[in-house]
């Protein structure tokens, strides 16, 4: 994992990207004053906010920003200018780079490092031979007044985004259901919070008909995964709890995808799961001061064995019906029984994370989260304002009552299917009946996994959950 270091001085030689609101040459670079004349030159023409160049050897990138903008449009604007200049020194070979600030504003520093060090992100640990290129870039040292804590904070943030990264990268026969638990076991190790995991057994035991009936397809048995992490000096009387879909693997089941575009990127579809136990990763490494449990339903979804049919009539958790009509509409299924069994804790609020709907996807794209639900005002606001502070952007859709009628069946309490429109709702409604506290639902379907590189997101698996997450319980 790239590093994040502090220290107080530039090293003259190092490869350095500043952030500036009005560029002025400092000793500490080390300039001739003909490099220092042509950036300042080349920033007073028309609309030119930037100048990257490399002299003698040394990478040199300026970006020029308006201190009055609002703060979070910076912070944006500067991760993905560092993205640009990790894919510069990378291809110089160097191995460190030093942000320097001249603005007042200490959070662009951190945007500054964040950025970089998530462009440096790579899953290649499946090449093999020359076709294994690693990244040249090893440190990123912020200079400046910024506290020790804050650099703490993101490296940690920028070590839990990767490790949901590689988790959601993997294929399903490198990582099932019983992989996905493990791997969260580990974690727990690492970073000092408690996991549990319910084997199939347990799970029919407690009755997970939801859970059950998408694994009956599969030769691999599905887990449900318990984290917590309390500290003994939390802040909430009541838990947060986070919930996240985990379907390791998704063909559809017998509403079979097609292939091209679709069933071949389904390895995604624990993308929430992935949030959910990094998330949990990062708040107890920093040892945050909040009380939280994570649940984890996990299998594939699979057309094999006994896989539940198109019609058939499914027993929930809590004793109520579902009509199933789509075997690709899985994830609700099993979501709902541990939204039921989320009931125990009496939570404060509870989040679910999941690749949930194309509907979301086609609603607003790869540039934010749908979300609704039922969680209080200020509760929301707050999520809200996690998402623009990190850049994984909330849009809210409504929750009218209009839509339960959707996904009302004449033969059991409900449908796990709506008509052609507001899929993505009609989700959210299918779920929230399996609650009796304060709810938000994120449908990540849209951002979670993507088939072009995007700045500092990159290729493939992007983490997107777990910044947001940490910055809501680090804000708290």
């Amino acid at each position: 994992m790239t590093q994040v270091i502090l220290k107080s001085k530039l090293v003259s030689s190092s490869n350095v990207l500043i952030v500036t609101d009005k560029f002025v040459n400092s000793n500490d670079f080390s300039l001739p004053k003909e490099v220092s004349d042509y950036i300042l030159a080349e920033l007073k023409k028309e609309d030119k906010k930037s100048i990257s160049l490399n002299h003698l050897g040394r990478y040199i990138s300026v970006i020029v920003v308006n201190s009055k903008t609002e703060l979070n449009i910076l912070k944006e604007k500067i991760r993905k200018h560092a993205a640009t200049v990790t894919d510069a020194v990378n291809f110089l070979k160097e191995k460190e780079v030093v942000v320097y600030n001249q603005t007042k504003l200490a959070a662009l520093s951190l945007a500054a490092g964040e950025g970089l060090a998530l462009a440096n992100y790579q899953f290649n640990r499946h090449l093999t031979g020359a076709k294994k290129m690693v990244n040249s870039l090893q440190t990123i040292t912020l200079v400046g007044n910024i506290k020790q804590g804050d650099v703490d904070n993101l490296n940690i943030i920028i070590d839990a985004t990767s490790k949901a990264r590689d988790l959601v990268n993997e294929p399903v026969n490198i990582l099932n259901a019983t992989d996905l638990a493990n791997a969260f076991k580990d974690m727990g190790k690492k970073a000092g919070f408690n996991v549990e995991v319910l084997n199939k057994t347990k799970i029919t035991q407690l009755k997970m008909g939801g859970l059950l009936a998408v694994n009956a397809g599969s030769v691999d048995e599905p887990t449900f995964s318990i984290m917590e992490y309390k500290p003994k000096s939390a802040k909430n009387k009541n838990p947060y709890v986070l919930v996240g879909k985990g379907v390791v693997y998704d063909t559809g089941g017998l509403s079979l995808k097609p292939t091209p575009n679709s069933m071949d990127l389904m390895k995604c579809d624990m993308a929430g799961a992935a949030a959910v136990g990094c998330a949990m990763y990062a708040i107890a490494k920093a040892k945050l001061n909040i009380h939280v449990i994570g649940l984890v339903p996990a299998t594939d979804n699979r057309p094999g064995f006994n896989a539940f049919a198109p019609g058939d009539i499914i027993t929930m958790m809590d004793g109520t019906t579902v009509e199933m009509l789509n075997s690709d509409a899985e994830g609700r299924m099993i979501l709902a029984d541990a939204l039921h069994y989320a009931k125990r804790y009496k939570p404060e609020l509870t989040i679910d994370l999941a690749t949930l709907t194309g509907a979301a996807a086609a609603a607003i794209g790869s540039f934010g989260i749908v979300g609704m639900g039922t969680a209080k005002q200020k509760q929301k606001e707050r999520l809200y304002s996690s998402g623009f502070n990190v850049h994984e952007r909330i849009a809210e859709f409504p929750f009218w009552d209009e839509y339960d009628d959707l996904i009302k069946s004449d033969i059991a309490d409900q449908k796990n299917l709506g008509g052609p429109y507001g899929g993505a709702i009609t989700a959210g409604k299918f779920l929230v009946k399996y609650t009796d506290y304060p709810y938000y639902h994120l449908d990540i379907a849209g951002p979670a996994f993507l088939t072009g590189k995007d700045s500092y997101r990159g290729k493939g698996g992007t983490g997107y959950g777990v910044r947001l997450l940490f910055d809501f319980f680090k804000n708290l």
